[in-house]
């Protein structure tokens, strides 16, 4: 790993412990970019009907990437977009779990719209309470974020696939934004139904670009409202025979941003999955250790044994200044600091954060 660090040109000038936030830019994706670029600048409007025809490219190698079939893989420019394009086409009478405090682009699609719903607190012991709400009956759909965004706790997948099996009605829907790109993930042997994503931050693609994965059982529950020339792509006799995909993919798709999600899926499979989740498993070990020595983590992360690179610390405006200045780039989040680490990290820059937390 040190020796893609030096593909991300900030991490020379800082400690980046801000992925939660956004994703590095690094050194291969820039030059395919101006590549990109270069050639609309000369091909004008042949270059960019060439790279539309590409789209189905980008469909396989996300399928490709979380085990998916490309026709169950919609394209969206975000995360938020997806769901609410979703929610539109799928009935209000439905009884829906969420967790309190989950990140608002998942909770508030369904909180401004007719839906019945519940809330299970976040804590230590979140599975449990999932499970023993979801079993006292009346649960249509479970929907929650992967891994938390203010302290990184992460629901336990196999749980979900528990939860999936034993409740085959229920429909789970994730939002894996914090999420993909940290550890391999197969959804077809997963219990999400629907999993939705923005690719800027842990697959490192860059804004712009997202997708939803859906699994082929759950798409007669929908009845998808969203259309134009791209649900067609620009094939107008195909009006009344689209795809359920592509009612999420209603204009044009930018071969810019949708390009860069295939090269930072390509990239990320060169430097190998595997080789990813091995690292970031120990930082957040080492991370975790750390920050418990130092009685830093609140309860709810202390007690469980599943956790991401995501840690909210305990801290004011004051010490995240302190980190500031000392060229540690974090994020102020819910009553503490969140710091976040990637594959790009390392162990000494843990240590050199605790020895200052510690000054």
């Amino acid at each position: 790993m040190q020796n893609l660090r030096k593909k991300f040109p900030v991490l020379k000038q800082c400690i980046y412990a801000n992925t939660a936030a956004t994703g590095l830019l690094y050194e291969d994706l820039l030059e395919w970019r101006q590549e990109h670029d270069l050639d609309y600048l000369i091909g004008g409007s042949e270059m960019k009907m060439k790279s539309f025809e590409n789209m189905s490219n980008v469909r396989d190698e996300v399928g490709r990437f979380f085990n998916c079939k490309a026709k169950n893989v919609a394209l969206i420019p975000n995360f938020t977009l997806g769901l609410n394009m979703l929610l539109e086409g799928l009935s209000k009478k439905q009884n829906v779990l969420l967790l309190k405090d989950d990140y608002p682009s998942l909770n508030w699609p369904f909180e401004t719209r007719d839906f019945n719903r519940e809330y299970v607190e976040i804590d230590e012991k979140l599975e449990e309470k999932i499970y023993k709400r979801v079993q006292k009956g009346n649960i249509d759909v479970l929907a929650l974020s992967v891994v938390q965004w203010v302290d990184g706790i992460k629901i336990d997948l196999e749980f979900l696939k528990k939860l999936k099996n034993e409740f085959k009605d229920l429909l789970i829907i994730a939002d894996g934004t914090q999420f993909c790109g940290t550890q391999e993930f197969n959804f077809e042997d997963s219990g999400i139904d629907i999993l939705g994503a923005s690719a800027y931050k842990w697959l490192l693609s860059g804004y712009g670009n997202g997708f939803v994965l859906v699994k082929e059982e759950v798409k007669e529950r929908f009845d998808l409202k969203f259309i134009g020339n791209g649900s067609v792509d620009r094939i107008i006799d195909k009006r009344n025979d689209i795809p359920f995909c592509k009612y999420l993919e209603p204009g044009h798709l930018d071969s810019f941003n949708f390009g860069s999600l295939q090269f930072s899926l390509n990239f990320i499979e060169n430097i190998g999955m595997n080789h990813i989740s091995d690292q970031m498993e120990k930082l957040s070990s080492k991370a975790k250790t750390e920050f418990l020595a130092l009685d830093l983590l609140e309860e709810k992360v202390a007690h469980r044994n599943l956790h991401s690179t995501i840690f909210n610390i305990k801290g004011d405006k004051q010490l995240f200044k302190q980190l500031e200045q000392q060229n540690v780039v974090c994020a102020l989040r819910g009553s503490g600091i969140r710091l976040s680490f990637h594959f790009y990290n390392t162990e000494n820059e843990i240590d050199a954060i605790v020895d200052m937390l510690k000054s």
